[in-house]
C-alpha cells in the first residue's frame, strides 16, 4: 500500500486477523517512523558511552557531565505532553518534520559547543523534540496500521529504540573513541536531516475526517481512569527493568565474577532480547492484549527475583538477563496502544503521556536502584528494587483486564449483537 499523498485517517485497517488469517504487511511509513525512534533512542543513551571523553574536553567532572543524561530525561517527561498540546492544530506530518528539524539543530549545537551550559540547553531541546516525535509517531503508526494491527505497528516503531541499544549506542561509543566525542553528534545530525526527507515522502497527510479539537477538549482525556491505569503500568514495567539494567555491571562483575570484557556482550544479549520482545509483544498484543500485559510483568518479576537469588552464578545470570530483555519490555507496545484508545478523542496526548510515564518510571526506578546499591544490599540491591517495582505492574494491568471482562459481561447480558472480534477486542474499550 502506498501512503504517499494518502489520507492518514482514511487508511484501511490491516494487521493480524483471526481464524488463522495471515497478518498483512505493515505500511512502509511504520518502518520510516521506526528509523526516527532508532535515532532518538541512540541519542538518549549514547552519552553514557562518551562521558569520560566529554568530561575531559569540557573540563567538567564525570558526575556533572552525567547531567546531560538527566536533563534529557527531564526534557522527555515535560516535552512529550507539552508539545502534544502546542502542536495540536498542526498536521501530524509537519509536526514530525519540525521535531526532526529541532532534533538536528540540537545535535549541531552539541557538536559545535564548548560551553557545558549550552550543551545542557541543547540536550533539553533535543529531548523535547524527541518527546514530540515519539508521541505523534505512535498515533500515526496506530492509525495507518488500523485497530487490528495497532499494537504490532507500535511494536515496530518502539523496536527502533530497542535496536538503538544493540547497534546505535555501541557504534556511537566506538566512533566517539575513534574520532572524538563530537563525531557521533555530527552523524546523528546528518541522519536526522535525512530522516526529514523520508517523513515528507512517506507519512500521509491527515485525512478530512480528522477533527480539530481544542486544548480543553484534549485535556478531557486525563479524566479517564483506565488511561491512568495504563500509564501507571508504563511507569512500573519500565522502571523495574531499567532499575536493574542500569546497574547490572556491578552485579555481573562483583557477584557473578564475570570479566569486565564480557559485560558488553551480556548487555548486547539484553538488547537483542528487548528487540525481539518488543516485536513479539506487539504481535501478541493485537490478539491477546490482557494476557500479554499480565503475563509479561509476571514473568519479568520472576526473572528479576531469579537474578537476585542466583546472582553468584555466572551462567544462570547471563541467561536471566537475556530473558529479562525478552519479557521485560514486551508489554510496552500494548500499553501504548491501550493508552491511545483510553484517551479516546485525544490520542496524541495519550501517546505523549506514555512517553512521560516511561521516562518517569525510569527516573524513579534508577534513583531508587542507586540508593539500594549504596545500601547493605550492595550490587543485588538494584535487582531487588526492580523486582518490587515490576511486581507493582500487575495491579493496574489486572485491574484493566477485570474492567474489560466486566464490560464484556455487561454487553452479553444486554444482548448486544455485535460482539467484539477476538483479535480486536481491545479496540472498543470505553475511555472512562
Amino acid at each position: 500500500m502506498s501512503t504517499r499523498g494518502g489520507a492518514l485517517d482514511a487508511a484501511p485497517e490491516v494487521g493480524a486477523g483471526v481464524g488463522g488469517r495471515e497478518a498483512a504487511r505493515l505500511p512502509v511509513v511504520v518502518h520510516v517512523l521506526a528509523l526516527g525512534t532508532f535515532l532518538m533512542g541512540t541519542t538518549e543513551f549514547v552519552v553514557a558511552g562518551l562521558l569520560p571523553e566529554m568530561a575531559g574536553d569540557l573540563h567538567v567532572g564525570v558526575a556533572r557531565t552525567g547531567l546531560l543524561i538527566t536533563v534529557f530525561a527531564l526534557g522527555m517527561i515535560i516535552g512529550a505532553p507539552l508539545m502534544a498540546m502546542l502542536t495540536l492544530r498542526l498536521p501530524r506530518r509537519l509536526t514530525l518534520m519540525l521535531a526532526l528539524a529541532a532534533f538536528t539543530l540540537g545535535h549541531v549545537v552539541v557538536a559545535l559547543g564548548s560551553s557545558f551550559v549550552l550543551l545542557l540547553g541543547a540536550r533539553f531541546l533535543t529531548a523535547v523534540a524527541t518527546g514530540a516525535f515519539w508521541a505523534v509517531a505512535n498515533v500515526v503508526a496506530a492509525r495507518v496500521a488500523g485497530p487490528a494491527a495497532s499494537s504490532r505497528a507500535l511494536g515496530v516503531v518502539g523496536s527502533g529504540a530497542m535496536l538503538a541499544n544493540v547497534v546505535g549506542v555501541p557504534l556511537g561509543a566506538f566512533a566517539g573513541q575513534a574520532m572524538g566525542w563530537r563525531g557521533p553528534f555530527w552523524a546523528l545530525a546528518v541522519l536526522g536531516a535525512g530522516c526529514i526527507v523520508f517523513i515528507a515522502r512517506h507519512v500521509p497527510q491527515d485525512g478530512p475526517s480528522r477533527q480539530t479539537v481544542s486544548i480543553r477538549s484534549e485535556l478531557t482525556a486525563v479524566r479517564s481512569g483506565r488511561l491512568w491505569l495504563a500509564l501507571a503500568a508504563c511507569a512500573t514495567t519500565t522502571g523495574g527493568v531499567l532499575a536493574t539494567y542500569s546497574y547490572i555491571s556491578p552485579l555481573l562483575t562483583d557477584r557473578a565474577h564475570l570479566a569486565a570484557g564480557i559485560v558488553p556482550l551480556v548487555l548486547v544479549g539484553f538488547g537483542v532480547g528487548a528487540l525481539a520482545g518488543f516485536l513479539v509483544g506487539g504481535r501478541l498484543g493485537d490478539v491477546h492484549p490482557h494476557a500479554t500485559t499480565v503475563v509479561a510483568p509476571a514473568v519479568t518479576t520472576a526473572l528479576l527475583l531469579g537474578i537476585c537469588l542466583l546472582s553468584a552464578f555466572s551462567v544462570p545470570v547471563i541467561v536471566l538477563v537475556a530473558l529479562l530483555g525478552l519479557f521485560g519490555l514486551g508489554a510496552n507496545p500494548v500499553l501504548i496502544s491501550l493508552a491511545v484508545r483510553f484517551a479516546d478523542k485525544a490520542p496524541t496526548l495519550g501517546s505523549a503521556l506514555t512517553v512521560s510515564a516511561f521516562n518517569f518510571g525510569t527516573a524513579i526506578g534508577t534513583w531508587a536502584a542507586g540508593m539500594a546499591l549504596d545500601s547493605s544490599l550492595g550490587s543485588t540491591g538494584p535487582a531487588a528494587v526492580g523486582t518490587v517495582v515490576a511486581a507493582l505492574t500487575l495491579i493496574p494491568t489486572i485491574t484493566i483486564a477485570l474492567l474489560h471482562r466486566r464490560d464484556r459481561a455487561g454487553t452479553v447480558v444486554g444482548g448486544a449483537a455485535d460482539a467484539a472480534d477476538p483479535g480486536t477486542a481491545h479496540a472498543g474499550y470505553p475511555a472512562r
